[in-house]
């Protein structure tokens, strides 16, 4: 099995569930009696919230160089938000990184899905670090909520699911969301929040829903057993 190392943090509870997914994924090949070794570094959540882009990118580039320097053989970044750094870092360092997109992408040209929604927190709905890789490596059109909710939204993941908490509001806000976006066309859903999938299981709605959690942690055990694509 090939060492990955992990970067977590934002927040730890997406990286208890990356860290789950991932050996229950390697597990069930390997055997429950044995598990995968795993580099993880997790950052205090405090960095990204203080949106200092500059300080973010040299704390990941950091993390990212100290992770290959014991050993490494690629990285996961677990969660969405944080692959802003993608192309700050991945040039400064010779292993891979292992990109949420490319995880979404496969899934969602597998079920040959063409226009995805995106929900997340803002940066990571209004940025080009999910939406770029799709239309480029994929040809997958993304759409986001209109400009009057995705305050509403960032609150909601900011505020609520990143912390842990897990509110019929902000269920039922996102499931409107779910279907605002289908009505303006989208075939399938990100659920681009590494704890949506904790408040929305992809099985509650009637439409797919790509939970990037599961694909990449799926990623990331592929290549921990030398499975990947």
């Amino acid at each position: 099995m090939r060492l990955l190392g992990l970067i977590g943090g934002t927040s730890w509870h997406s990286t208890i569930a990356y860290y789950r997914l991932i050996n229950e994924a390697v597990g069930k090949v390997i055997g429950e009696e044995s598990n995968p070794e795993l580099l993880i570094h997790s950052i205090n959540i405090a960095l990204m919230r203080g949106q200092d882009r500059d300080k973010i990118r040299a704390k990941y580039l950091e993390v990212a160089r100290g992770l290959e320097n014991e050993g490494a053989k690629a990285l996961v970044i677990c969660a969405n938000t944080p692959h802003m750094v993608y192309e700050h870092v991945q040039p400064q360092i010779g292993i891979p990184i292992l990109h949420i997109a490319d995880a979404t992408g496969q899934e969602a040209a597998r079920l040959g899905l063409k226009k995805l929604g995106l929900l997340g927190n803002q940066p990571t709905m209004t940025g080009s670090f999910i939406p770029g890789p799709l239309r480029e490596k994929y040809g997958i059109e993304t759409l986001i909520p209109e400009a009057r909710w995705l305050s509403q939204a960032h609150d909601y993941v900011s505020r609520e699911l990143t912390q842990g908490k897990f509110t019929a509001e902000a269920r039922e806000f996102f499931i409107r969301q779910i279907g605002m976006l289908q009505e303006r066309g989208a075939d399938g859903i990100i659920l681009g929040c590494t704890e949506l999938p904790l408040l929305i299981r992809p099985e509650e709605v009637d439409i797919p829903a790509l939970a990037t959690t599961d694909l990449h942690a799926r990623m990331a055990a592929d290549f921990i057993l030398g499975d990947e694509t």
